[in-house]
């Protein structure tokens, strides 16, 4: 069940009478990913590398089909460790490609394996990079509308990350880097998690 104001859709009382942001109902892995994980503040520069990378891999894709591949994407690229992932040349590349049970784009995966090079040679941790970012916090969201899709701060993010040499991290990938890792917290008003 749905509640609505004035047409902006809110809220998503589900099977458990717990209210969720409706992009979280139809599977239980998003309601876990949306319960347990997205919008709690997160650290570490791999941890941080990993949605970073996780992010730009579903630009275009539904995120759902990140999340079922999450664990062959660790796998794959070392844990999402900055040092190993640096360290990959073109036999990974190729073994990367040939991976089904990852999103198999080479200009993706290209961008993944740059960007840990960057990261590796930053001058401050990723993670405290990324979080410097962090705009102050501000009320939730009433309704899916009031969710921007930029912010002035993932417009400068994004733009501090591509003159770093990161890439696929623009102004869109870096605001849902932000939600992602609880720097922003963009669960309705009415949801449940704390």
């Amino acid at each position: 069940m749905t509640a609505e104001i004035a047409g902006n859709v809110v809220g998503t009382t589900e099977s458990d009478g717990r209210i969720r942001c409706p992009w979280s109902a139809g599977s239980q892995l998003y309601r876990d990913y949306h319960d347990l994980e997205w919008g709690k503040p997160l650290h570490g520069d791999d941890t941080m590398f990993e949605r970073m990378c996780l992010e730009a891999f579903q630009s275009g894709l539904a995120w759902i089909t990140i999340l079922r591949k999450r664990p062959a994407f660790r796998t794959a690229f070392a844990g999402f460790a900055i040092d190993r992932v640096a360290a990959f040349g073109a036999d990974d590349v190729a073994r990367l490609l040939a991976d089904p049970g990852i999103v198999r784009n080479r200009a993706k995966i290209d961008a993944a394996i740059a960007n840990a090079r960057v990261a590796a040679a930053l001058d401050i941790g990723l993670d405290e990079l990324i979080w410097s970012f962090a705009p102050a916090p501000r009320p939730r969201p009433r309704a899916v509308t009031d969710v921007p899709a930029t912010t002035p701060e993932s417009v400068a993010l994004a733009k501090e990350l591509k003159r770093r040499g990161f890439r696929f991290v623009g102004p869109t990938t870096a605001y849902a880097l932000m939600q992602a890792t609880g720097m922003v917290d963009d669960h309705l008003a009415d949801c449940w998690v704390p």
